[in-house]
């Protein structure tokens, strides 16, 4: 039998996706707004509040608070400017110039962000009208703007997007599994001979890491927002801030995988009729990469796993790969030690390769990512209580009297 592949049914099997959640729920809010903009607008065709909501339906409940904020702030700034300009000039081919020029101007300093360019479009379709329907066409924008705006932003509220950790989660996995693969492969390198090209091949996985990153960050950077506001979510900064060390921790250790893979290629190229190492060495030295594979690979189910048990267990497993890492990093390091001793080649590559390990082991160390959360969690109190004192103040507070009314036990 045949399988179907109607777009369509597609669709329904992928509801759950952060694009096809967007588009549903963006077209709702579209229709929905325009609707309310004809029972109230005196508009024939009122497109400038499906416009708006399309606009500000995100994927989050943050992002599309702030999006509504600065799109009204763009629409109401281009029709005060446009008002003005009707006032004193008509519309001709440099008024139209003038008007763009304060509109993209002003734009900036009102802080609309994106919707720079809506000021200077708001400014002009008003500006476009005959000057005795400038203020009811002004007042219809601004109305239809608002429209859109309330009507989306009621949409997120009434209906909360969901919480998009899962796909961030999944990606920070994805980005260690390929980093184990990586560590495995140069596992099997370091035993027996290398050809220079099959070094080589393995820089070049090293590097595409990079792309895989800024994948990773987008997806971070989404799941942070959609974590912010969002009542679903009790400990929202703390989840922001695991999953942000994380990422930073798998993204430094990827940048000192690759100068590894840097080392070994050169140590290739110097060795191109013979071992990289000797036999006891690249047997150590292979068994050290596994351990360090599997320590990334805890390490990445202990930043994305929600159950508490479950990150027990992963901590337990990093914690005695690490220890089995640093165990066999000492086996190498005395081994390649005597062998430098008694042939000095390219003796500055060993020690690089033993210092790029140490690092890579030093940024997947549980107590250092302990740390690393603490000074985050207080980097991030400290900017709330700079951007927000008197909200701050007011907590304090409230704590304060409850525990002034709590009873003496």
């Amino acid at each position: 039998m045949r399988e179907v592949t109607d777009p369509l049914l597609d669709l329904v099997r992928r509801h759950s996706e952060p694009v096809v959640a967007q588009t549903l729920r963006s077209t709702i809010a579209a229709v929905i707004s325009y609707v309310v903009a004809l029972m109230v607008s005196s508009e024939p065709a009122p497109l400038t509040a499906p416009l708006t909501a399309l606009l500000v339906v995100q994927v989050t409940l943050y992002t599309t608070l702030t999006t509504s904020m600065r799109r009204v702030n763009s629409v109401v700034v281009g029709v005060v400017i446009a008002i003005g300009f009707s006032s004193l000039v008509g519309l001709t081919w440099w008024s139209l110039g003038l008007i763009i020029l304060a509109s993209l101007v002003i734009g900036r300093f009102v802080k609309a962000g994106e919707f720079v360019p809506e000021v200077a479009i708001s400014a002009m379709l008003v500006l476009g009208v005959t000057t005795t329907r400038v203020a009811a066409t002004a007042w219809d924008r601004v109305l239809e703007t608002l429209i859109g705006a309330v009507v989306g932003l009621l949409f997120n509220v009434l209906f909360v997007p969901p919480v998009l950790v899962q796909p961030a989660s999944e990606a920070i996995e994805g980005l260690a599994g390929r980093m184990r693969v990586l560590l495995l492969s140069l596992s099997d390198e370091v035993v027996g001979h290398t050809p220079v090209a099959e070094a080589a091949a393995r820089l070049h996985e090293a590097r595409r890491l990079d792309h895989d990153i800024v994948q990773v960050d987008a997806a971070l950077r989404q799941a942070e927002d959609s974590l912010r506001l969002n009542p679903r979510v009790k400990e929202g900064l703390l989840s922001r801030v695991v999953l942000r060390t994380g990422l930073d921790t798998l993204e430094i250790s990827a940048v000192v995988l690759r100068t590894v893979c840097r080392t070994l290629t050169d140590l290739a190229k110097a060795r191109t009729e013979e071992s990289l190492f000797s036999s006891r060495i690249g047997t150590s030295l292979s068994e050290l990469f596994r351990h360090m594979a599997r320590a990334v690979d805890s390490f990445a189910v202990l930043i994305t796993t929600q159950v508490s048990a479950n990150a027990d267990k992963a901590e337990d497993r990093l914690v005695k790969e690490l220890a089995a890492s640093r165990e066999s990093r000492e086996t190498v390091a005395h081994l390649l030690l005597d062998e430098v001793q008694e042939h000095p080649r390219q003796w500055q590559l060993h020690g690089a390769l033993l210092a790029e390990i140490d690092r890579i082991l030093d940024e997947l160390d549980v107590e250092k990512r302990s740390q690393r959360l603490v000074e985050e969690l207080d980097r991030q109190a400290r900017e709330q209580w700079e951007k927000y004192p008197l909200a701050d103040k007011l907590r304090g507070r409230l704590r304060l009297g409850r525990s002034r009314r709590a009873p003496v036990l």
